[in-house]
């Protein structure tokens, strides 16, 4: 009988491991960390600390949900990719209906705290993102690369509904944040995708700008998209949203990300491209974590 109860709580708690899994957690606090930066930055009274912990924790769970939809309706195609393979649906963890009624119960308990705690534009912005996220940027990964420019919208979203959420408006300093980060997407994903160009390619995935090959012309592609950051990166300080401080500590951070892909130019291999992921990886939260500190 113990033996009995024993089985039974192991495969409750491997059950809730596997539906934590469907949140891709580290996707959703990179989420959750961008949107409490536009938060933070836009804010300019006491913070309320209670209704910013709701406001996080719904951001979270709407993530969660659109990438949960993502993995219900790439179930077939997550089977046949390596890096994807294990995850809860393909390995048989958790059922498509199970996922489904998860990304349903997440998404409607997201947007509830978002309506509790922020204002109708937020959850207005909150959910407009999910629907580009798992409705038309999903289907299209597989139509060509046109699929990365819907997906850096909602890829971008995040600190646009952070100042929202502290605001109830949008104004030019909240399109500043959105377009550092939208432009981001592109050299952070590109190299994403030059990494795992077999595997994409495997489950019918068309993402590589110009022909789709990991070539010079898609390493110039990339380091166009990482050029813009460099103007981007001083506006905030141009506008007077931030100090001088960030502008310059933006600039150094962009170079430096610049040079890699002048590096992925000379030598197209999948090592230069990983320098450049990790690089897309350390470059953003360095920027937004001094463009708060510049405005303090």
């Amino acid at each position: 009988m113990n033996t009995s109860i024993q089985h039974i709580t192991i495969d409750k708690s491997q059950k809730l491991k596997a539906l934590y899994e469907l949140l891709k957690p580290r996707l959703s606090f990179l989420v959750v960390f961008s949107s409490g930066f536009g938060f933070l930055l836009a804010n300019q009274v006491a913070v309320n600390w209670l209704n910013l912990i709701g406001f996080l924790v719904g951001g979270f769970l709407i993530s969660g949900s659109s990438v949960t939809i993502n993995q219900i309706a790439e179930k077939q195609y997550d089977a046949v990719m390596y890096r994807t393979k294990n995850r809860p649906i393909p390995s048989s963890r958790v059922s498509s209906h199970e996922a489904f009624w998860f990304s349903m119960l997440t998404g409607i308990v997201g947007i509830i705290l978002l309506m509790i705690t922020t204002n109708p534009l937020t959850v207005g912005l909150s959910v407009a993102s999910l629907i580009l996220y798992a409705f038309v940027y999903t289907p299209l990964k597989r139509v060509g690369p046109v699929a990365v420019f819907v997906g850096a919208i909602p890829g971008a979203l995040p600190p646009l509904i952070g100042w929202s959420a502290a605001t109830g408006s949008l104004s030019y300093e909240a399109l500043i944040i959105f377009g550092i980060q939208f432009i981001w997407q592109f050299p952070h994903f590109w190299a994403i995708a030059w990494v795992s160009d077999e595997d994409y390619k495997r489950a019918g995935f068309k993402l590589l700008p110009g022909g789709g090959t990991k070539d010079l012309n898609t390493a110039i592609n990339i380091m166009i998209y990482t050029l813009f950051l460099l103007p981007l990166g001083l506006l905030p300080s141009y506008f007077g949203l931030t100090g001088l401080t960030s502008g310059v500590v933006a600039t150094i951070c962009g170079t430096l990300f610049l040079a890699q892909t002048f590096s992925l130019m000379k030598d197209a291999s999948n090592q230069k491209a990983r320098r450049i992921m990790f690089g897309s990886f350390i470059y953003l939260p360095i920027v937004q974590i001094t463009f708060l500190l510049d405005k303090l």
